[in-house]
């Protein structure tokens, strides 16, 4: 069974300064995402801070059954965020990395247990933050749309922030969200899990963006920029084998989503 934090978890006041801790696959493939999460928080009168000496967050190394070289990772981020301000993660994977498991890495250091704890409570997902801490309600300038959501298995599961980001899309005036088949089914990324068995990553995948083309949706939103960039590459390899020159199963990142729909220069569809 999941971990739901939220039955513990209690919510500050919207805070003056956050920290961004911006994931591995925000920074080398999806920088956008970042400065779209960057835009959303500044907009709401809140500082971002972020602080460049951050990395991984260790869970390649941790769910990979390497619980030492994670150790040296998390470590590494745990000198980074001194302030209180609370630590904004665009991604439930590396948020649920944090929140979680850092604290287990250290048990046996009372020290270190200690601050790996106090960072813990003060990480949140981004659509988990804009609901329930900064409660996000914009106008959505955006055409209409029907657009379905993927959740990654540790969002879903570990912090319960697929709610949060049903929410935010459901109160966008003009995007239906439609529901896929099999909703709670992995995409088949997993990090390592994908480069380690390739062919039960496909086949996954493959499922996964069947169930999304048959909702009817005509974008893929999610907070998770993997799960994103697995549905989405599975999709363009499809059509590039079929010879079909426009996606057929175009994806965006909820932060991007939120952002190109609600910022009065843009207003832009998917």
């Amino acid at each position: 069974m999941g971990i739901n934090t939220r039955l513990a978890r209690q919510y500050p006041a919207k805070p003056s300064d956050v920290y961004l801790f911006a994931t591995c696959l925000v920074d080398q493939f999806t920088p956008q995402v970042g400065l779209d999460t960057v835009h959303l928080l500044e907009r709401e009168g809140i500082r971002v801070h972020y602080p460049q000496a951050q990395t991984c967050c260790g869970q390649p190394a941790h769910s990979s059954g390497y619980p030492d070289e994670a150790r040296a990772v998390a470590l590494h981020q745990l000198s980074l965020f001194d302030q209180s301000w609370p630590v904004v993660v665009p991604s439930g994977s590396c948020a649920g990395m944090i929140r979680l498991h850092y604290p287990h890495l250290f048990a046996n250091d009372p020290i270190l247990h200690a601050r790996a704890l106090e960072l813990s409570e003060r990480v949140f997902e981004l659509s988990e933050f804009l609901v329930h801490v900064v409660k996000f309600s914009q106008e959505d300038l955006g055409e209409k749309c029907v657009v379905a959501l993927h959740t990654s298995c540790h969002a879903r599961r570990q912090m319960g922030s697929h709610e949060t980001s049903v929410a935010l899309l459901e109160a966008l005036g003009h995007v239906r969200l439609v529901a896929q088949a099999h909703i709670e089914e992995c995409c088949g990324f997993g990090g390592t899990f994908s480069l380690l068995h390739p062919e039960i990553s496909e086949a996954i995948v493959t499922d996964k963006v069947a169930c999304l083309k048959d909702s009817g949706a005509q974008c893929v939103i999610s907070a998770d920029c993997g799960c994103l960039l697995n549905i989405t590459g599975r999709a363009a390899k499809q059509d590039e084998i079929a010879g079909r020159t426009e996606q057929s199963l175009p994806g965006e990142h909820l932060a991007s989503f939120l952002w190109n729909r609600t910022h009065t220069n843009h207003g832009a569809q998917p």
